[in-house]
């Protein structure tokens, strides 16, 4: 018989709807239970794509006298960490407070009232890897709670003091105005610098994830200083993903991670955002070096996103499970024998790009990725670097299409807010860099959809979509990504609209977010009554601090609607985060870009004339992280930087401007941007 999970539409929630573990859903029914009954809460959070979740679930939550334990001792509660990223922040800071690391699944015991008291992450059904059986810390935590229970209680209070106390952590104290010198952004470089990989590319020993943001603080450092360093660095990172594992050489689209440090064995998931983030910086590295190698990566990932991740709503999908057919990333890999059955004369070729041998180079199997330039390889082999690249496409579609026969790895269809805010953003730069009119398309057609599916009429978004009903209050990262990518959507567009609904939905953030105290925002907004904490998540991690995004958009918005409040709203952010941003910039890249534009001021540009929105293309192909482009409109006059700005003759007219006080209009792109 299903459980109460039945009724959810998250998938990773459907999955366990069938386990013999009497699970609910987080809601008042499971709480009022817990309390009723006077048992500890299991809490058990995961998301659908999760290789180790789906482990645990087949060895624990599986077994019939597993879940008898956990039936008659607790109260069992799933969690979509997706779905409920304010609660999987709580319990996964008490998990790391508790023993010094995290990950998922994230098993946590709470007292009736909430507040945890233990927890962990996967536990095996027998002792293993210096690990207690779940069985054992079920009985564990069944006894202690029974004997002990004041002392449970008491640990569970301190505990949650602990993560009330540690919410401000790495934010300064008020004081006076930090200056925002050369100097500083330097230090930030030479900090990101110092970890980074001058082999393999990236930052850090594995596990190595993408860390996108800084890679792109980089890029920026570079455009601003032309210091060689940095732009290596950003590029030797982009170039080994690239033709790495983590990244599908058949399919497109970025793995979430990589197990080792050469970018070979990603842990396969598939997510949103990485592609969205990571679509982002190509689409800024295209720009510096036009190397037609980002904007065909940046094709085929976003190829791959409509494929495999697009809704017949316009809406992005969430997630590609690691496993297929109960075996991790078994779906992208190959034998050797069955790549020379489907190629035959052309597998030696395709086999020797590739990397492929008789015994894998990974666990047996093949994982396809480029040890060489393809000019390097086909010098190499005597060839023509045009043939070989015309008999290695060949190969791949062959490849493509018998991996296409194959069990596909689970969907996570739900349809986040803020992920698919992300993909907007991603669309917008991508047309902005390679100037394709079918990316501007998809933004504008993917925003009608959010806009349709997810609003309130009180002002307020939900933060999730699935078969036709949007549900959850929206939380920080949501709003702050929207934000953004409406910023974003109007420079592509040229369409004031999405800036005066930026405005809106930013006065929102404030009224409902703002911590007055510090001007920070909470992630969860101050209606919302389920939660023991309302954290300020300040860090970049694998999705962009939601106060970090907030900071940029309120210094552009405020120059837009000379809001002077509003920058000095992210200036008092900046200035509280001033040390942590310098001495730990792997950890706050966005922030670090922030200080960039701070730093460096905003370059404020107005485009007049009959004809404006026809020079958009050529003025956005072109890298300036750190301009603001308004077009001249038939409401022109509601935007300060737009007033007065007119053609000068039939012609269109580029005004360059600072504080709203502009140059002498330049009559050609070339000049305007030369004096940028």
């Amino acid at each position: 018989m299903p459980n109460a999970l039945i009724h959810e539409t998250s998938p990773y929630l459907l999955q366990h709807a069938h386990n013999p573990v009497n699970w609910y859903p987080w809601g008042e029914e499971a709480l009022a239970k817990a309390k009723a009954e006077d048992k500890p809460i299991l809490v058990s959070i995961g998301y659908a794509a999760c290789h180790w979740c789906h482990v645990m679930e087949r060895e624990s939550f599986e077994d019939e006298s597993t879940a008898a334990l956990m039936n008659e001792y607790f109260i069992n509660i799933k969690i979509d960490r997706e779905e409920r990223p304010d609660l999987d922040h709580i319990y996964m800071d008490a998990v790391q407070a508790m023993s010094g690391s995290g990950g998922w699944p994230l098993n946590v015991f709470l007292t009736p009232d909430t507040k945890p008291f233990f927890g962990g992450t996967y536990f095996p059904p027998v002792r293993a890897y210096n690990r207690a059986s779940w069985k054992e810390v079920l009985e564990g935590i069944h006894k202690s709670y029974v004997e002990k229970k004041n002392e449970i209680i008491a640990q569970a209070e301190n505990l949650t003091a602990h993560l009330l106390s540690s919410n401000g952590f790495g934010i300064g104290k008020a004081g006076a105005d930090v200056p925002f010198s050369e100097e500083n952004l330097q230090v930030i470089a030479e900090g990101i610098l110092l970890n980074a990989d001058t082999e393999w590319g990236g930052f850090g020993k594995a596990p190595k994830f993408p860390q996108s943001f800084s890679i792109q603080y980089l890029l920026r450092h570079y455009h601003f200083t032309k210091q060689d360093a940095a732009l290596k660095q950003a590029l030797l990172s982009l170039d080994k993903m690239v033709d790495g594992g983590i990244y599908d050489q058949l399919g497109g689209g970025f793995a979430r991670y990589s197990t080792d440090n050469e970018w070979l064995a990603p842990h396969f998931e598939k997510m949103l955002y990485d592609n969205a983030l990571l679509v982002g910086v190509l689409a800024e590295a295209y720009q510096v070096t036009k190397n037609p190698k980002y904007a065909d990566t940046i094709r085929q990932t976003l190829a791959f996103t409509e494929r495999e991740m697009l809704s017949e709503e316009g809406g992005f999908y969430s997630a590609l499970d690691a496993d297929s057919e109960g075996v991790e990333g078994k779906f992208y890999v190959w034998g050797k024998a069955e790549i020379d059955d489907l190629l035959g004369a052309d597998a030696p070729l395709f086999e020797s790009f590739y990397d492929v041998s008789e015994q894998g180079n990974w666990e047996h199997v093949n994982i396809l990725r480029i040890l060489k330039p393809m000019d390097v390889f086909a010098a190499e082999q005597g060839l023509e670097t045009a043939a070989v690249a015309q008999k290695l496409a060949a190969a791949r579609e062959i490849l493509f299409q018998q991996r296409s026969r194959r069990i596909r790895p689970q969907l996570d269809d739900k349809i986040l807010l803020g992920w698919n805010a992300l993909m907007n953003t991603a669309y917008a730069k991508a047309c902005a860099a390679l100037g394709d009119e079918a990316y501007r398309e998809m933004a504008v057609r993917n925003m009608q959809f959010l806009e349709s599916k997810f609003t309130l009429p009180n002002g307020s978004w939900h933060h999730t979509y699935k078969n036709g009903t949007a549900r959850i209050p929206a939380f920080l990262d949501d709003y702050a990504y929207l934000i953004q990518s409406y910023i974003n959507l109007q420079e592509i567009t040229g369409s004031g609209e999405y800036l005066t609904k930026a405005e809106k939905l930013a006065a929102w953030v404030i009224e409902h977010f703002e911590e007055e105290e510090t001007g920070f925002f909470f992630y969860t907004n101050k209606h919302q009554q389920d939660v023991i904490v309302r954290k300020k998540e300040v860090y970049d991690g694998a999705v962009p601090s939601g106060n970090a995004v907030m900071c940029h958009n309120l210094l552009y918005l405020s120059i837009v609607f000379d809001q002077p409040s509003w920058g000095e709203h992210a200036h008092r952010l900046l200035n509280l985060l001033n040390n942590a941003v310098t001495r730990y910039p792997g950890s706050f890249g966005v922030w670090a870009m922030a200080r960039q534009l701070v730093t460096k001021g905003m370059v404020e540009i107005a485009i007049a004339g009959t004809h404006a929105k026809d020079a958009l293309p050529a003025l956005l192909a072109k890298f300036v992280p750190n301009k603001i482009v308004q077009t001249q409109e038939t409401n022109s006059a509601f935007f300060p930087l737009l007033a007065g700005k007119t053609g000068v003759g039939e012609k269109t007219a580029f005004y360059l401007c600072k504080n709203y006080a502009c140059q002498a209009p330049f009559l050609e792109l070339e000049t305007l941007l030369a004096n940028v």
